[in-house]
């Protein structure tokens, strides 16, 4: 797994749109679920967590995708290219798409989501594997800290 420098910074497709963030992620992660392969296209989608106060955006957006009450998701709107998603109730932190930063070798998933849904050939090298989501608010504070431990952050 590569590391990474803070800040790091990326761009949507067209470059129209950049992210930056100013702080380490605090979960990587792969989202096998049929929502996330429709909208990246992809056997599942890539996304690294950050604390909501060390994201910044520049550049106009549109929302799309699945959105729901709970879930926004977040697109460039001259080249369409999915951004992040910010989720009611978890206003703390933003999910970013991984494949958008100019350097994404370090974002290996470290967990692995919704894997009822999986392809069959898809595999990705994540520690933890979940059928669906993690249970708790407790749960999840203790995979972020697993991870942060295991990086070293």
């Amino acid at each position: 797994m590569d590391t990474f420098q803070l800040p790091i910074e990326g761009a949507c497709l067209c470059g129209q749109v950049q992210v930056r963030v100013t702080a380490p992620p605090l979960l990587t992660l792969a989202c096998h679920c049929r929502d996330c392969q429709k909208l990246c296209a992809s056997a599942y989608s890539l996304t690294a967590m950050f604390p909501a106060e060390a994201f910044a955006v520049t550049g106009e957006l549109v929302t799309g995708g699945r959105r729901t009450e709970r879930r926004q998701h977040n697109f460039c709107p001259k080249c369409l290219n999915f951004l992040f998603s910010r989720i009611q109730g978890a206003e703390s932190r933003v999910n970013l798409r991984t494949t958008v930063f100019d350097n994404p070798a370090w974002s290996e998933p470290f967990v692995e989501l919704m894997t009822e849904e999986k392809l069959s050939w898809s595999h990705v090298p994540a520690t933890h594997s979940f059928a669906r989501f993690p249970e708790t608010a407790a749960e999840l504070e203790a995979l972020m800290a697993d991870y942060s431990k295991r990086r070293g952050l």
